[in-house]
């Protein structure tokens, strides 16, 4: 009988640096011999890449938060339906950079539009498919900002929102990940890539084989 696979999502504002240790996590996983998956939010079917550049880069004025957030369920059905079920029906692990409770932070928190609207929203699309355990990346607001500003990259129609916005998000994270502390991993994201790597494999040492 084929073992279970394990949804774990990667959180945090922006530069927290989830892309960075998502890759590390798969690659100690698949070291330990385990078929990986690592996808992204909005994205990670060609349905869902086709919401995320209607999101980051929007055909015109900034979508209207209840826009936004439909759009981002949308996207998330698709990627539930097309790779992260399948993946995990067939023994995978799933490594996602950003889950729901990205929505749950951005446009429920920082967008007002409140926490039972997103979750109602993700359990008609996603049945309310929820990862093994969420890996919540945090650190000081200055630090994290000169990261994301050593990128060189342009901010998206999201990375430049005001930094208001920003502290809203954070703090709408903390929120859930103090609600529900058995499903959250805190981490301080903070040092050398490779000491966050090592708090992340410590916070997932009871779901390891």
């Amino acid at each position: 009988m084929t073992a279970p696979g394990r949804f774990i999502a990667f959180e945090g504002g922006e530069g927290a640096g989830k892309s960075t240790q998502a890759r590390l996590l798969a690659e100690a996983l698949r070291a330990r011999g385990l078929t990986v998956i690592v996808t992204r939010e909005p994205g990670g079917t060609p349905g869902a890449e086709a919401i995320r550049t209607l999101l980051l880069s929007p055909p015109g004025e900034a979508w209207p938060p209840q826009a936004e957030a439909l759009l981002f369920a949308a996207a998330r059905a698709d990627h539930v339906a097309h790779l992260i079920r399948p993946a995990l029906a067939r023994g995978d692990w799933v490594i996602c950079d950003r889950f729901v409770d990205s929505s749950r932070a951005y446009q429920g928190g920082a967008g007002g539009l409140g926490d039972d609207a997103i979750t109602a929203l993700h359990a008609f699309g996603s049945k309310g498919l929820r990862p093994d355990r969420v890996i919540l990346l945090e650190g000081d607001e200055t630090a994290l900002a000169d990261r994301l500003a050593t990128r060189g990259q342009a901010a998206d129609a999201i990375e430049g929102r005001p930094v208001e916005y920003h502290r809203a998000v954070a703090a709408a994270f903390r929120a859930l990940a103090e609600a529900d502390p058995q499903g959250f991993a805190r981490i301080d994201a903070l040092g050398a890539p490779e000491d966050v790597h090592a708090r992340i494999l410590a916070a997932l040492g009871d779901l390891l084989p």
